[in-house]
Parts: structure tokens; sequence; C-alpha cells
């Protein structure tokens, strides 16, 4: 009966889908062309549009009865946009500083109570390359994720520290003390790290990237094998990252200091 029920939402869903593009193509759509272009009954697709109208992503003509792109779609689109030229914005600065650092130099953005990353470059010493674009990672387990918890929302940040925090690897700080003290020196020098805290053998530095508004837009990593991005190199790296990070930023239209 579960998976019965999982089949009928996921068909409900892909419906839903299919109705915003149909009416998004034609402009305008009554619920009997709707129902006849998803091949369905007029009352199935009545009662489909006035649940996307309720939640706004499309609204009806009260004279004409059809209905059209609501505005809760512009919304979304302007959040991916942001996204779209942040990446634009930010890359010639990550791939100069991928270049610098010979090492994988990313973007990552606060998404759904994870870092998910949108651009990367890699440096010369980047062997193989493994593409983190489009990853999600936890935010206690990366330097990238410390960053946008340090700089984020302080009630964002005690309700994080109130949660399980999950152990990727042997080194993973899954102790909320421990952590909260991580994140306020973070804020103190301006950049967090991670020792082999998301994967063995992987090391990683970031710095926050500040919109027009002050607030934490993205982070900024930098990150390779151990060996190379040594404790003794941190801080090395963390001055580059806060210079290319200060750079996004001014691009993006902040000005001040990016810590406070």
């Amino acid at each position: 009966m579960a998976d019965d029920d999982g089949k009928v939402g996921l068909q409900s869903v892909s419906r839903a889908l299919r109705a915003i593009e149909l009416i998004g193509e034609a402009g305008e759509l009554g619920v009997t062309d709707l129902g006849r272009r998803l091949g369905v009954h007029k009352a199935t697709a009545s009662r489909l549009a006035a649940t996307l109208a309720q939640h706004g992503f499309v609204e009806r003509d009260p004279d004409s009865d059809r209905y059209r792109l609501g505005f809760r779609l512009v919304a979304l689109a302007g959040a991916a946009m942001a996204g779209l030229d942040l990446v634009r914005i930010a890359h010639p600065v990550v791939e100069d500083l991928a270049e610098r650092t010979r090492e994988t130099v990313n973007v990552g953005v606060l998404s759904a109570g994870e870092v998910i990353y949108l651009d990367q470059a890699s440096g010369a010493r980047s062997i193989v390359s493994v593409s983190w674009v489009g990853r999600r990672t936890p935010l206690h387990a990366t330097a990238a994720g410390k960053v946008l918890l340090a700089f984020g929302e302080p009630s964002d940040r005690d309700r994080f520290l109130r949660g399980a925090l999950e152990a990727c690897t042997p080194r993973t700080i899954v102790d909320p003390g421990e952590l909260a003290d991580q994140l306020n020196a973070a804020r103190d020098r301006g950049y967090a790290q991670t020792f082999e805290e998301l994967e063995d053998g992987l090391n990683a530095v970031a710095a926050p990237i500040r919109g027009p508004d002050r607030r934490v837009a993205a982070a900024l990593s930098v990150s390779g094998p151990a060996f190379r991005v040594r404790p003794e190199d941190v801080a090395r790296l963390g001055r580059l990252l806060m210079d290319a990070a200060t750079a996004i930023s001014r691009r993006l239209g902040f000005s001040g200091a990016l810590v406070d």
C-alpha cells in the first residue's frame, strides 16, 4: 500500500510540474484545455490548477477563468538567477585563486541545512579532478559549512548546534561545545578550517563572501590532500582566501570589512 501511495504521489507531482510547463508554454490555459493536454478529466485539471493557484505557482484570470503563471515562480526564478549571478561574478576570482594556490577552489552556499557547491576551479596540482558542483555536504564537517555557520545568523547557528552532529570520519567534530568554539575562532580570524573531517586525507580552508546587505552570501574554500594543505599552510591560505573573498564581495556590491 505504501509503494502504491508513493507512486500516486510521484504521479501527482509529475502532473503538477507538467501543468506549470503547459501553462507557461501557452501563456494562458483554461481547465478544459489543460485537462486535454494532460490527458485527465476536466474536474481533475480544475482541482490541480486550484491547488497550484493556492500556492502562488499559477493565478486565475477572473474574467476569462484561464490560468497563467504566478508570481511565486518569479520569486523562485529570481533566487536561481541570483545563484547564477554569483557564479558569473565570482568565477574569474575562483580561477585566479586556484592558479595561485594550485589546489581546488569552490564556492558553496547554504541550502536546506547543508552546503551545496555552485562553482569550482582546479589548480595545477589537482591531478585527479573531482567535481564538487551540485554536491551537498554537512555544515559541521566542512570549512565552507563552518564559515556559513560562523558568519551567518546567530539564531540559525544556535539551532544547528542543538541538533545531532554526525561523524563523517573519526576526526569530525561532533561535540556542540567544541564546534561552537571553532566557529567563534573562525569569526575572530576571518576563516574556518577542517582537517580530515569530511573525508580522510582531505583538508580545507574557507572564508565568507558577503552580499551588499552585509549578509554572508556564500563561502569560498580551498581544499587539497592533507600532505599538501598542512596545518602550517592554513594561515597563508586563509589570507589568500580572505583577499579573494573580499574581491568577490566587492563585485557583489559589498563595502566595508569582511570580518566584523
